[in-house]
């Protein structure tokens, strides 16, 4: 079995992780663009999994957009994603909010039929290790 922790980044609220995951997708559905604001929300998933709160609690809050199964759980004081168990049997956990390595690569990329028009072609661009200059 195994074990990973995770923080938010202003380091207020960290948990762990206990279980394994079964699937990691790199969702481009217009909903995950404006809650991340970005290409894609990347997201692990495990129905089996166990969620362990280990500090700041009272500062994780969560947003269910009316009528959808769409919802994000962060901290309120930094706005960092974190993990959420709002659909009932399941855990998603923002897989940049882990602090531990995952050896896991992504399962798949879904909703591509919405991807952001600037998500094409993004293999040709300049890369900097950094910001640049």
């Amino acid at each position: 079995m195994n074990d990973h922790l995770g923080s938010c980044l202003c380091e207020t609220v960290s948990f762990a992780i206990k279980g394994e995951f079964d699937s990691f997708y790199l969702c481009r559905c217009h909903r995950c663009q404006k809650d991340s604001g970005s290409a894609h929300a990347a997201n692990l998933f495990s129905q089996s999994a166990e969620l362990v709160w280990l500090s700041g609690l009272y500062a994780v809050t969560s947003f269910t957009l009316p009528n959808t199964r769409h919802s994000k759980s962060f901290c309120k004081l930094c706005g960092s994603a974190l993990p959420n168990t709002h659909i009932a049997g399941l855990l998603i956990v923002p897989a940049g909010c882990l602090d531990t390595e995952i050896s896991m690569l992504p399962t798949a990329k879904i909703f591509s039929a919405s991807k952001a028009y600037w998500d094409a072609e993004l293999e040709g661009i300049i890369v900097y290790e950094g910001l640049p200059e």
